[in-house]
């Protein structure tokens, strides 16, 4: 400790000498006794005095403190002491007010103090690890201290302390759990701890973000009011941009997590004019900020594109551009919050659509493009403000072809207002660019330059814009314009830096001329043009103008690289000896280097937002930097190429274009001959469904059919067996004595059974040759609805030999009464016989009347049961050929309805090809309508078409009408 030696030494004023020894009792207090009471008293005093005496406080105690922290846990009040004690050692916060002369000697001497104490403190890491155990103590007067000692730390060696927290095991952990305490004071505070934790370590962040530190921080935003809350608002936003910033891990977590859509209340502010509080304004500006964080162009590409596509999903886009129309809103929100539309809009298409459908709430309505650069080329708006509306026109054009078409047709003499009512964007960027303001006309330069940027096209199309100067004067155009502007030079009085005019005019024509061959003719097509660039070339000027000197050397570089040869007198090889003789190969070289030394170049290429601290610092556009980087070598490079090279490399270029068309030619067949063979593969693979669905349809039927088969012959053995055991029990009932009439009769209802009989089995012979015809059916798919006639006749068939079945049981019960009368009557017989007998001696003669009666008697009967008896077995016969026809209808009703369900799939599939053929059908006609439309067109243009063409479009009729006839044969059917 001799450094606080001599440090306390070089202090001015110091404690009494009794004062030092009572900081000495006190510490050998702490050390000695034995009684709680009595240390606890001791740290208390010490702590009453750390404040005025710190250094030696510090000196003295801080490692009897330590040992306090160690030896007594267990009395809460003791520990909360001794944590004071070392916080008022260790921070830097002082109360007490000291004279402005020594102000800065005293905060330099603290900061010393506070850092040199935090390292005693952290040499030994054990304590970082006690202080972390502490915090798991529930008791306020402990956590809170401690809280307030661990962030004092952090400030004064953050790094080192964030260190041994990351390899204490459960750390973070531990600290995470303050944000949950019931208790909003350690809760505020654990959130200023974990902001100094989290400050520029990456590996801790990730931690805390996994540990759920974003449901809980937005948590607590949520109760605290959102934007409307109070400084623990501003506290948890911070915090929040520390996990985020530069750490595409968290910001990935934010975005899967939904974190993204619990930020769009916080953006719901209103329209009021009052209720803008200092701490709301800041909480605002912090949150457009950490959506900024999100959307920055330094992230990854695809990060930014899935959160700014997250953003228009939700409505966080849509909220921002309502503040963005607002009325009411502080300037600085207003500046922040076109910052931030400008971020989530670059470079997204769907983002950029919906921002160019927003419109002002103004009568009428103007669209939100239209009002901004209203803005940026308005001299009396602030400075901050044109730089936010600049960036946000810049990022709507970012990779939009779509929005730089619809600005630059603003300029185009079809789409002008001729009513003069509505002024479009074209026209405000034409008005700042001849301006008398030297702001405006560069803004409204970089913004048209912007318009142009890797497109071509609009490069082509603004070449058709004309400007009228003057009444009586004709028109010229805008290029021509610019090169007159650009020639005055300063004979202008102009307001604000007298080059800036000249360099956004001069960016405008380089990104105007580069990659144009035809702009390039246009702008050597003005003779007066090249004389100028290489007089100003060519002159001595001051450093002031030499970055001018360097833009024209730029802009005659890029009229001979991307030159045609167009124009005769200003070939390349022409140009190149008019700069050998006027100027000077190196000394052109020369000049054309002063752009990239320029001091404000660096800054302006390092990002896409023009910040700068006053408008003299604007002077370079970041997107012309990239073009100056990718031109300043190949220009070089063109200038001191000879004219056989010049040839040659124009002769490999043709040649590779060439190629790039063979290429290009081949690649639309490929991918012609791609598409085709996609479209069959889906035929085939379409086609082997089917199949696969045929063949099993087909194996579900045969083998149903099996099964009715087999049924159908173990149905036939079982009928056998029954009519054997009802034979034998029918011949032990035979029966005699019936009459001759009722035999006669039993023999007509025998003869009406064998008409039904041969009734049924006609019948049966028809269904089966109707089950053979749906099985027919169920092949071919043609015959469906005949198949569902015959199966309805068998239906009503079905029914009617059921009730000639009941009627045959009602004629068996009639006839098994009869033959029970026959019985009786053969009974009364016998007796009579027997009686007869009896009576023969008395009268003989009548003996041989009788016997002879008798003898008729039983031959009658004998035939009678004869005839009984076959009679039986034809009824037999009739109730098994009834089972059996029975059986047979019960199987072709289950055939019935397996082919019913058959043909309903048959008649799905005949809708579907119908369906099928009217979309050929809906195509073959769009394709003929569209091969006239383009004869007529070939006629307009003055192309013969010949007969044979005509009659390949009447035979492609006749093949139309033939292949919509199927589709009425399938009607049909």
């Amino acid at each position: 400790m001799n450094f606080l030696r001599g440090v306390m030494g070089g202090q001015s004023a110091g404690p009494q000498h009794t004062e030092a020894e009572t900081i000495q009792k006190l510490c050998d207090r702490v050390a000695s006794s034995t009684l709680l009471d009595d240390r606890r008293n001791a740290v208390r005093a010490l702590k009453s005095l750390s404040k005025k005496y710190r250094l030696e406080v510090g000196i003295q105690a801080m490692d009897h403190l330590i040992r306090v922290l160690q030896t007594d846990r267990s009395d809460s009040e003791i520990i909360g002491y001794a944590l004071d004690t070392l916080y008022n050692i260790i921070s830097n916060d002082e109360e007490e007010e000291v004279d402005d002369v020594e102000e800065e000697n005293s905060t330099r001497q603290s900061e010393d103090l506070g850092s040199q104490f935090t390292e005693i403190f952290i040499k030994q890491q054990e304590n970082v690890t006690l202080l972390l155990s502490l915090l798991e103590e529930f008791d306020f007067h402990v956590r809170w201290p401690g809280v307030k000692l661990l962030t004092s730390l952090l400030k004064q060696l953050g790094p080192q302390v964030q260190q041994i927290i990351l390899v204490s095991p459960m750390g973070v952990s531990r600290l995470m759990d303050l944000l949950a305490d019931s208790r909003e004071v350690i809760r505020n505070d654990g959130v200023l701890l974990l902001q100094a934790l989290t400050r520029s370590n990456g590996a801790i962040q990730k931690i805390v973000a996994f540990e759920n530190a974003f449901e809980r921080l937005l948590d607590i935003i949520t109760e605290e009011g959102n934007s409307d809350g109070g400084i623990v608002v501003e506290d948890c936003l911070l915090l929040l941009q520390n996990l985020l910033k530069n750490n595409n891990s968290n910001q990935n977590f934010f975005k899967e997590g939904s974190y993204i859509q619990r930020m769009k209340p916080w953006f719901e502010v209103g329209d009021e004019n009052s209720g803008w509080s200092a701490q709301k304004v800041t909480n605002l500006h912090l949150m457009l900020q950490l959506v900024r964080v999100l959307v920055s162009p330094t992230n990854p590409p695809g990060a930014t594109s899935s959160c700014q596509k997250a953003m228009f999903q939700c409505g966080l886009l849509q909220q921002l551009c309502t503040i963005l129309m607002a009325t009411g809103v502080p300037a600085d929100i207003l500046t922040e919050t076109i910052n931030t539309v400008s971020e989530v809009i670059r470079g997204c298409q769907v983002n950029q659509d919906y921002f160019a459908s927003v419109n002002a709430p103004s009568n009428p309505p103007r669209p939100a493009i239209v009002v901004l650069l209203m803005s940026m080329v308005n001299e009396r708006q602030p400075f901050v403000l044109r730089c936010a509306v600049l960036y946000c026109f810049q990022c709507f054009l970012y990779k939009n072809q779509k929005g730089q078409g619809e600005i630059v047709s603003t300029l185009l003499p079809s789409t002008i207002d001729a009513t003069g009512n509505s002024v479009s964007a074209g026209q405000l960027l034409c008005g700042g660019l001849f301006s008398t303001d030297s702001l405006s006309n560069w803004c409204a330069a970089v913004a048209l330059a912007h318009a142009l940027q890797e497109n071509a096209t609009q490069k082509e199309q603004l070449l058709r814009v004309q400007l009228a100067t003057s009444i009586g004067n004709p028109p010229v155009s805008l290029l021509q314009q610019c090169t007159n502007i650009l020639s005055q030079g300063d004979k202008i009085d102009r307001r604000g830096s007298k080059i800036q005019t000249r360099v956004g005019l001069l960016m405008l024509l380089c990104t105007w001329l580069s990659n144009c061959p035809i702009a390039v003719t246009h702008f050597l097509h003005n003779s007066a043009n090249v004389p100028f660039l290489t007089g100003q070339i060519a002159e001595n000027l001051g450093e002031e103008e030499q970055l001018v000197q360097g833009l024209c050397a730029l802009l005659l570089g890029i009229s001979i690289y991307f030159n045609d040869n167009s124009l005769e007198s200003y070939m390349k090889e022409k140009l190149k000896q008019l700069i050998e003789k006027r100027i000077g190969k190196e000394n052109f070289i020369e000049k054309l280097g002063f752009i990239s030394k320029h001091e404000l170049y660096s800054r302006a290429s390092q990002k896409p937002q023009p910040n700068f601290p006053s408008p003299e610092y604007m002077i370079f556009d970041h997107e012309f930097t990239k073009l100056v980087k990718e031109l300043e070598g190949v220009i070089t490079k063109a200038i001191y190429k000879s004219s056989e090279e010049d040839k040659k490399e124009e002769e490999v270029k043709k040649t590779l274009e060439q190629h790039d068309n063979i290429v290009t030619h081949y690649k639309n067949m490929i991918r012609e001959q791609d598409l085709q063979l996609e479209e069959l593969r889906q035929q085939v693979s379409t086609l082997k469904c089917q199949n696969e669905q045929l063949q099993t349809a087909v194996t579900q039927q045969v083998s149903q059919i099996q099964q009715h088969k087999d049924q159908y012959n173990l149905l036939k053995i079982q009928l056998g067996k029954d009519n054997q055991h009802q034979g034998s029990y029918s011949e032990g009932a035979q029966m005699n004595g019936i009459q001759p009439e009722e035999i006669s009769r039993l023999r007509e209802e025998i003869e009406e059974l064998k008409r039904n009989r041969e009734l049924l089995q006609s019948q049966l012979t028809e269904k089966d040759s109707v089950i053979e015809n749906l099985k027919s059916s169920q092949t071919s798919g043609t015959n469906e609805q005949s198949a569902a006639i015959a199966s309805a006749r068998d239906f009503e068939e079905v029914a009617e030999l059921k009730q000639e079945l009941a009627t045959l049981k009602s004629q068996l019960n009639s006839q098994s009464v009869e033959i029970t009368k026959l019985q009786t009557e053969k009974q009364e017989l016998l007796q009579k016989t027997e009686a007869f007998a009896k009576s023969a001696e008395i009268q003989g003669e009548s003996e041989t009347v009788i016997a002879t009666k008798t003898t008729d008697v039983e031959g009658r009967l004998s035939a009678l049961l004869q005839e009984t008896k076959e009679l039986k077995n034809e009824i037999k016969a009739l109730s098994e050929e009834r089972t059996a026809i029975k059986e047979q209808l019960d199987s072709s009703n289950s055939t019935i309805a397996i082919l019913q369900t058959e043909k309903d799939k048959l008649e799905l599939e005949i809708t579907d090809s119908k369906k099928e053929q009217d979309d050929l059908l809906v195509l073959l006609a769009d394709q003929d309508q569209k091969i006239l439309s383009l004869k007529n067109k070939l006629k307009d243009l003055g192309h013969p078409v010949e007969e044979e063409d005509e009659l390949e479009s009447g035979d492609q009729e006749d093949e139309d009408d033939e292949s919509e006839d199927p589709g009425k044969d399938l009607d049909h059917i």
